[in-house]
């Protein structure tokens, strides 16, 4: 608790200074990277992280002296130049993107390694190259206010740009064709969300490293897409999820200690999996449960419809039948049929007596609502698609569980009405 209290008093200028830049970072990344993951160019910024070392190491080699500006700049060209590369191999040559992208990662990444290698073993550059190695895995503990200004420029030149050319930038992210038929400057606008994107790869490199800037920037958003198709909403949910964990990143690695941009990253991906499995509507336990849910509806409606059947030519409503008789009318496995006979005699659909079931008439009407719209989809097959009539049963079978209300009414009024199916077996309108 006495550590806690300390990191949130912004009393010691270290802890501030780490803070408040990680937040910087954080909103930058995020604010671009959501664009970035809209126009599908999620591998672009791993490039652009990876390509920026080079330049950090020219810049410094050029210049002799660790200044955070001329650093900048030179990661800055060099991330410039990868894209310029990659645009050049993806155009000029028969290879694809992605294996452009790759091919640049690998190629800057490894000149900027061996230049690295080169200053750390150069007697007259080494002394004054320390903690230039911290831009591969990021030292947020080195952030000084003068960093801080550096930051806060950046992030202000990109939070402007994005604010005065939002809707620019919305519609070349999702419809670039159409952005060009009105007369949009596509190509301009292009070309500075990739600037963009790389001044955002720029002012993390020494927080969290050119290795895992690339987190940085695309995992706030792809995971703020699961939880909102409101694009105003999903950029708000990105950047306030890498706020987070950058000051839950920040506070692990004043407790532990440990590296801050690894720790960041750690809390980003955590939220991603909690996100990926349990977001509603796009998480994957929801969609399994969706599944089941339908699973079950497709069961029940199936023998719903089997008892309707064994009961329709009979002139008593009352008749009650075995699960053998309704497995010989709907083959499926006992244990399945048992429990959505369980479950359809809980809702009220069913009555059961001993080890016979009947319909009540709620569960009568379901029954009647499946078989009907099985057989007038059965006449519209063989009627507009010209599909053989013994060809028609599995088609309905699956259409039956998904056809709406409304589009049943229309395909009623489409059909005029029929009588019988193909199989001259009486349609059951409602009375």
């Amino acid at each position: 608790m006495e550590q806690l209290l300390h990191f949130f008093s912004f009393q010691d200028p270290i802890i501030r200074n780490v803070i408040l830049g990680t937040i910087l970072l954080s909103i930058s990344s995020s604010l671009v990277g959501c664009f970035t993951f809209l126009r599908k160019r999620s591998l672009v910024g791993d490039a652009v992280a990876h390509a920026v070392l080079p330049g950090i190491c020219v810049a410094f080699i050029l210049h002799g002296e660790k200044n955070l500006w001329i650093l900048m700049i030179g990661a800055f060209v060099a991330g410039w130049l990868s894209l310029i590369v990659i645009d050049l191999i993806a155009n000029k040559s028969k290879i694809p993107e992605d294996s452009a992208i790759a091919l640049v990662l690998s190629v800057f990444f490894g000149v900027g390694t061996l230049l690295l290698t080169h200053i750390q073993h150069n007697p007259s550059l080494s002394s004054n190259a320390a903690g230039l190695e911290n831009f591969l895995f990021g030292n947020a503990i080195a952030i000084n206010q003068q960093d801080l200004y550096a930051f806060g420029t950046i992030a202000c030149i990109l939070l402007a740009t994005i604010t005065i050319l939002y809707k620019e930038f919305i519609l070349v992210s999702f419809d670039v064709n159409f952005a060009k038929t009105i007369g949009f400057p596509v190509r301009v606008l292009e070309l500075i969300l990739t600037t963009l994107t790389v001044l955002a790869v720029v002012i993390g490199i020494q927080s969290v490293g050119v290795v895992l800037m690339s987190a940085m920037l695309i995992t706030p958003a792809a995971t703020a897409r699961f939880w909102t198709q409101k694009l105003n909403v999903f950029i708000l949910i990105a950047t306030f999820l890498g706020v987070i964990s950058s000051i839950s990143g920040s506070f692990i690695s004043y407790v532990t200690p440990s590296p801050t941009g690894p720790w960041i990253v750690m809390i980003l991906s955590l939220i991603a999996i909690v996100s990926f499995l349990f977001a509603p509507d796009r998480g994957i336990i929801s969609k399994l449960m969706k599944q089941n849910a339908f699973k079950q509806k497709v069961i029940d409606e199936n023998i719903l419809k089997a008892l309707y059947q064994l009961g329709e030519n009979e002139q008593k409503s009352d008749i009650q039948y075995s699960i053998k008789e309704l497995l010989n009318k709907r083959p499926m496995d006992e244990s399945v049929l048992s429990k959505g006979l369980y479950r359809l005699t809980k809702e009220r659909f069913l009555i059961q007596e001993n080890d016979t079931w009947q319909l009540t008439p709620l569960g009568k009407n379901k029954g009647q609502r499946i078989t009907k719209i099985h057989r007038l989809w059965e006449v519209y097959l063989t009627k507009y698609v010209q599909i053989a009539p013994d060809h028609v049963h599995e088609d309905a079978d699956s259409i039956e569980h998904i056809l709406t209300p409304e589009l049943e009414k229309k395909l009623e009024e489409l059909l005029e009405y029929p009588s019988t199916d193909p199989h001259n077996t009486t349609i059951p309108y409602k009375k």
